[in-house]
C-alpha cells in the first residue's frame, strides 16, 4: 500500500537516469554560452571593422581637402577656358552668381587663358541673379579688352540664360538649340472657388492696405494687377535694354524678338540673336587659337562631397550592423 511521499514504482527515477539527465542539462548550458560567446565576437569584430573602415575614410578625406583643387589638370602651356552655367539661375542653385562669378573671374586672372567660353544650358532663373553675372562680365572686359569671352550655347539658354549671354563678344549655338524668350513673368493660383465649395472661411490678418497682395484665396483686385504689370513691364523693359546695348546693330528689326517666343538656333542666327553655329571645341580652336579647354567652373568642394557620401555610408554600416544583432 502507498503511503504519502511515496512515488508508485513506475515513477520512480534510477541513479542512471538521473545522471543521464543532468549530463543533458549540462551539455545545453554550455552549448548555449558556447554560441553566446561566437555571436558576442562577431558583433565585436563588425564594430571593429566598422569603425577601422571610418578611419580609413576620415584620413582619405583629409588628403582630398589638403590637396589643391585642380592643381594638376592646369596645363602650363597657352589655353581656353571655360565657365559653365547649367541648370536654372538661381541665388541657391548651381547657376548662382556668386559661382559662376568666381569662375569667371579666375579666367579672367590667368595668365595662360587666351580667351573664355561661358558654355550655358539653362532655361533662366533669376534676373537679379542674372544681372550680377551680366554686370560683372562687362567690368572685367573694361579692365582687360585683349581677353575674348564668348558663350556657347548647348540645348537651351532662355530668359535669364540670355541676359547673361549678351554680355559676351560674340554668341554660338547648334542649330537645333533653343535661344530666346526675352521676357518676364510671374505665376500664381486662385482658389477662391474651391474653398467657398469646400466651406473654407479665408482668415488673413495684415497691417497695410496691399499686405495680402496678390493673394490666391482672395479674388483679384485690379490695382494689384495693374501694379504687378507695371512692374513686370519695368523689369522687362531692363531686359530690353541690356538685349540691344549687348547685340547692338546685328539685331533685326523685329518686334517678335522681345515679346517671350524662342527659336532654334538656325533661326536665331537669322533674327541677330546668335553669330553663327559651333561649338566649344570649334570656337577654342579656330575662334580664340587654344585647343586645350580648361574647366574654371566652381565645383562643390571635396569637404562636402565627401560629407554627403560618408553620412550615407555611416547610416547604411549603422543599419546594416543593428540588422545582424537582431538576428
Amino acid at each position: 500500500m502507498a503511503t504519502f511521499g511515496d512515488f508508485p514504482p513506475e515513477h520512480k527515477q534510477s541513479p542512471q537516469s538521473s545522471a543521464a539527465d543532468n549530463e543533458h542539462w549540462e551539455r545545453k548550458v554550455l552549448r548555449d554560452l558556447a554560441f553566446a560567446s561566437i555571436k558576442e565576437q562577431r558583433t565585436a569584430r563588425r564594430w571593429s571593422y566598422t569603425f577601422k573602415f571610418l578611419i580609413l575614410l576620415y584620413f582619405i578625406a583629409l588628403f582630398l581637402v589638403t590637396k589643391p583643387f585642380g592643381e594638376s589638370s592646369l596645363p602650363s602651356g597657352p589655353h581656353t577656358a571655360l565657365v559653365e552655367v547649367n541648370g536654372v539661375i538661381a541665388a541657391d542653385a548651381e547657376a548662382s552668381a556668386d559661382r559662376v562669378v568666381t569662375g569667371i573671374r579666375d579666367a579672367f586672372e590667368s595668365t595662360q587663358a587666351k580667351g573664355l567660353i561661358i558654355r550655358m544650358n539653362t532655361p533662366g532663373g533669376s534676373p537679379v541673379q542674372s544681372g550680377v553675372i551680366n554686370d560683372e562680365i562687362n567690368r572685367l572686359k573694361a579692365s582687360r579688352p585683349d581677353f575674348p569671352v564668348y558663350v556657347v550655347i548647348q540645348d537651351i539658354c532662355a530668359s535669364g540664360g540670355y541676359y547673361i549671354a549678351v554680355a559676351a563678344d560674340e554668341i554660338y549655338a547648334d542649330k537645333a538649340s533653343i535661344v530666346g524668350s526675352i521676357g518676364v513673368r510671374m505665376d500664381s493660383f486662385g482658389f477662391t472657388e474651391a474653398i467657398d465649395k469646400l466651406g473654407v472661411e479665408r482668415r488673413s490678418l495684415t497691417a497695410g492696405e496691399h499686405k495680402a497682395f496678390l493673394d490666391p484665396f482672395m479674388p483679384l483686385k485690379e490695382e494689384d494687377v495693374a501694379h504687378t504689370h507695371e512692374m513686370l513691364n519695368t523689369i522687362h523693359q531692363q531686359f530690353i535694354d541690356v538685349v540691344k546695348a549687348g547685340r547692338g546693330d546685328r539685331l533685326k528689326n523685329n518686334d517678335d524678338i522681345f515679346s517671350g517666343l524662342f527659336w532654334s538656333g538656325e533661326q536665331a542666327v537669322e533674327l541677330g540673336l546668335v553669330d553663327g553655329l559651333a561649338n566649344s571645341s570649334t570656337v577654342a580652336r579656330e575662334i580664340i587659337g587654344a585647343e586645350d579647354i580648361v574647366d574654371y567652373t566652381p565645383r562643390p568642394s571635396y569637404l562636402d562631397r565627401f560629407a554627403g557620401s560618408l553620412g550615407v555610408t555611416i547610416s547604411e554600416t549603422l543599419l546594416r550592423n543593428q540588422y545582424w544583432n537582431l538576428r
